[in-house]
C-alpha cells in the first residue's frame, strides 16, 4: 500500500500506476470480472475518506479516486496519494481499502530511512533491476521479511511474523 520509488523514476512509475488503477473493475465480489470489492462496512468506509482527507490537507496530492462511489454497499473508488511522507494520516496509519501512496525517495538511504518511518513492519516487497543493491538495501531495513522482486508471501508451513506494531516473533 505505501510505495517507495526512487526519484529518478518516480513520474514514470506514478503515471503508469495511475493508469492502471484506474483501469480496476470496482463490483460485485461475486463477478468473475471484480477485481475491487466493497469494504466490510460503511465505518470502514468513512474511516478510509478520512484518512485520505486528512492526507490531501497535510499536502499530498490526490492522483485518482478518493471518494466513496455511489449505491449500495461500502465501495471505495481505487484510490492513489502522491507526496505522501512521514506525519500524514496515510504514511502513518494502516489504510484497510484501496488506497496506495507514493513516496518519492533521494536515494538507497532516503528509500530505507521511509520504510522504517512506520510503527508497522510486517514485511516489504523491494523492487530492483540490481539483485545486489536489492539485497544491500533490504539489509539495512527493520521489518518481518524481504521479498526482492516478488509480492509478500506466507506460507503456513515457514515462519512469519513481523516486528514493532506488526507482532513480534515467529
Amino acid at each position: 500500500k505505501r510505495f517507495i520509488v526512487s526519484a529518478a523514476i518516480a513520474e514514470a512509475f506514478s503515471a503508469r500506476f495511475v493508469e492502471r488503477v484506474q483501469a480496476l473493475v470496482v463490483g460485485d465480489p461475486t463477478a468473475a470480472t471484480t477485481q475491487i470489492g466493497p469494504l466490510a462496512r460503511a465505518d470502514l468506509r468513512q474511516a478510509l475518506q478520512s484518512q485520505v482527507e486528512r492526507s490531501v490537507a497535510a499536502g499530498a496530492r490526490l492522483l485518482c479516486g478518493g471518494h466513496p462511489l455511489p449505491g449500495p454497499g461500502a465501495y471505495y473508488a481505487p484510490t492513489v496519494l502522491a507526496d505522501v511522507r512521514p506525519g500524514m494520516a496515510a504514511f502513518d496509519e494502516e489504510t484497510f481499502g484501496p488506497v496506495a501512496t507514493i513516496s518519492v525517495a533521494r536515494d538507497d538511504a532516503d528509500a530505507v530511512r521511509l520504510a522504517d518511518a512506520t510503527a508497522f513492519g510486517l514485511s516489504v516487497s523491494l523492487w530492483s533491476a540490481a539483485p545486489e543493491r536489492a539485497r544491500h538495501v533490504a539489509r539495512q531495513l527493520t521489518t518481518g521479511a524481504v521479498f526482492i522482486n516478488a509480492v509478500t508471501a506466507s506460507d503456513a508451513r515457514l515462519p512469519f511474523g513481523g516486528t514493532r506494531q506488526s507482532g513480534h516473533g515467529r
